[in-house]
């Protein structure tokens, strides 16, 4: 029996820690007067310059794999959907169906990687959604089902971020600082799209003047989203999409765990049961053999 490797569970625990302390940055910018779509193409363009200031020769070889485009694409969508998403929908019902991302990635595994859809594989991804569920459910928003454009944008944020985790995985022979670039400019340039298109339809405030006290902020998080990145990279090319897609739902407990600690929600009963299923699901049902790429 091959186990599943730590290292890449290890980095995309990385990534989804960072991510799911995210909403504090966001939050902190809106406060200052910086929208969620600005502050993501401000983010995404400074981790952008310095990939490529350290990985120069990261350009060359995104020239040689033309699909890379795809993932930058897919990066850019999920980015976009799911900040625009949270800023103009409930963010409960929002969180909920873009971690339906499991169910898309299992089936893109299948289409593209050509993945067996194994019935430890659908335990495993029911484990880690019945996780989801508890810890997001409340009586108030009924059937978690979309019912406005902000449900059916994070549904679709889910779905992108499915394609560009399997894309990742089908690039795993592409240097990890070729798909980071492609990733965070594909983020930053689509995000910046979508600002100037809302923003010109008066949705959303043009950004003003960036205030001193932002760039700190800005800055911490453009290294800390470029490490996220790295470490995607890294796990998501080393394991099976279906575990990559449960591993990730780490991020709503992270989020959950940390909003307590902040004063901004309360931690519940059910937080602590869901978390434990969420976390616990790629151990419990284990593949006989979980092959890793060459």
């Amino acid at each position: 029996m091959q186990h599943i490797p730590p290292r890449a569970v290890g980095a995309l625990l990385v990534n989804t820690t960072i991510w799911g302390l995210s909403w504090i940055a966001f939050k902190s910018l809106q406060q200052q007067g910086i929208h969620p779509l600005w502050a993501t193409a401000i983010i995404f363009s400074c981790c952008t310059l310095w990939m490529l200031l350290l990985k120069r020769k990261s350009l060359r070889e995104i020239g040689n794999h033309p699909e890379l485009i795809y993932v930058a694409v897919a990066s850019g969508l999920t980015n976009t959907a799911f900040n625009g998403a949270v800023a103009f929908g409930d963010v409960v019902r929002v969180v909920l169906l873009f971690y339906l991302m499991p169910i898309w990635a299992v089936i893109l595994a299948r289409l593209v990687l050509h993945e067996p859809i194994t019935q430890r594989a659908l335990l495993r991804i029911a484990l880690g959604l019945c996780g989801a569920v508890i810890v997001l459910y409340q009586p108030a928003i009924g059937v978690p089902l979309p019912h406005d454009m902000a449900d059916w944008v994070a549904l679709a944020g889910g779905f992108f971020f499915a394609v560009n985790n399997i894309m990742l995985r089908r690039l795993h022979g592409v240097a990890d600082g070729a798909r980071a670039v492609a990733m965070l400019s594909g983020g930053a340039l689509l995000s910046t799209i979508l600002g100037v298109a809302l923003a010109a339809s008066g949705a959303i405030a043009w950004p003003g003047a960036i205030g001193t006290p932002s760039v700190p902020t800005l800055a911490l998080w453009s290294v800390l989203f470029m490490v996220s990145n790295l470490c995607l990279q890294y796990g998501v090319a080393r394991l099976p999409a279906n575990i990559t897609a449960v591993v990730m739902l780490v991020e709503i407990i992270i989020a959950a765990v940390s909003a307590w600690l902040f004063g901004a929600a309360e931690l519940r009963a059910q937080d602590l049961i869901g978390g434990a299923l969420i976390i616990a699901a790629p151990w419990l049902v284990r593949d006989r053999r979980v092959a890793a790429p060459a």
